[in-house]
């Protein structure tokens, strides 16, 4: 079973019909209001009827509607006083640049709480799993996440050779995905806006027999519906445009897994990396 309810929501979203759609939109967009409001509030709120939001519970593999609502009570956990703290702080409409940091930290803390409680070891192990066994690995970024995407590049150049980024040094995606084989690891990353190129890629990589992971921010994401290790990650901000801070924990901690499995090559690949980095540097 999917780890949260977005996962779930993410899972079951292309079989759904137009009304449950609703409800699981306004459910994935409402987590407060979810964990604390009664079903009949929820219902008026939304324009969902309360039978609706009932028959995408069940949907969801719970055994009713309150089933659901208390499973987002214990996810939500500390993170209410938070959002009625930023609630209180944007209303006191306080400009001072401690104010911003103080509201910008908070939520990227509570981002990464979120992805620790909810991303379960198992699903981590396998996404780590197919990379480490691909022969090569490509990145796929666009838009806001292609500098993400470049730097996960670098840094697994340090302890492996097989990582590369899909379309830069002048080539296309195509030519990108020509060199892949089947069982090699593909890694979408991709928030809204969703770049058609992106879905695209994960659609083809899929297509391909190549090991998809998916690193995206909300269960509407057309590349989950391909994805083999779908990660929804949670991407709130007090900032006009969608945080990859919890993004980055997440990848930095496959990272790390990733070199405590390669084992003694990685060390020296690492050692020689560092030492032509070195010379390299020095004046």
């Amino acid at each position: 079973m999917p780890d949260t309810i977005e996962d779930r929501i993410s899972a079951e979203y292309p079989t759904l019909s137009g009304q449950l759609r609703r409800a699981a939109d306004f459910v994935a967009a409402n987590p407060v209001d979810v964990a604390t409001r009664s079903l009949r509030a929820m219902a008026q709120s939304s324009g969902v009827s309360p039978a609706t939001f009932s028959r995408l519970a069940r949907t969801l593999g719970f055994e009713d509607y309150e089933s659901l609502r208390e499973t987002q009570r214990a996810a939500m956990g500390e993170r209410l006083v938070p959002y009625a703290q930023r609630a209180e702080e944007l209303r006191r409409g306080d400009q001072a640049p401690q104010t911003f940091l103080h509201r910008q930290a908070g939520v990227c803390s509570q981002n990464i709480a979120l992805l620790e409680r909810t991303i379960s070891g198992e699903r981590l192990s396998a996404a780590v799993d197919a990379l480490h066994d691909a022969g090569k690995v490509l990145l796929v970024g666009l838009l806001g996440s292609a500098g993400i995407a470049d730097y996960i590049c670098y840094q697994a150049q340090y302890f492996a050779r097989n990582w590369a980024v899909a379309g830069r040094s002048g080539s296309s995606l195509a030519a990108s995905f020509a060199s892949m084989s089947p069982g090699d690891a593909v890694i979408v990353l991709t928030k809204a806006p969703y770049a058609r190129d992106s879905i695209r890629a994960a659609q083809v990589a899929r297509a391909n027999g190549f090991r998809t992971i998916v690193l995206t921010d909300s269960h509407t994401c057309p590349a989950l519906e391909v994805a083999d290790h779908p990660f929804i990650v949670p991407s709130q901000t007090a900032n006009f445009f969608s945080s990859y801070t919890a993004t980055l924990v997440l990848i930095e901690t496959m990272m790390s897994m990733l070199v405590s499995r390669v084992g003694p090559e990685a060390e020296a690949r690492i050692r020689a990396t560092e030492e032509q980095t070195r010379q390299l540097t020095e004046v």
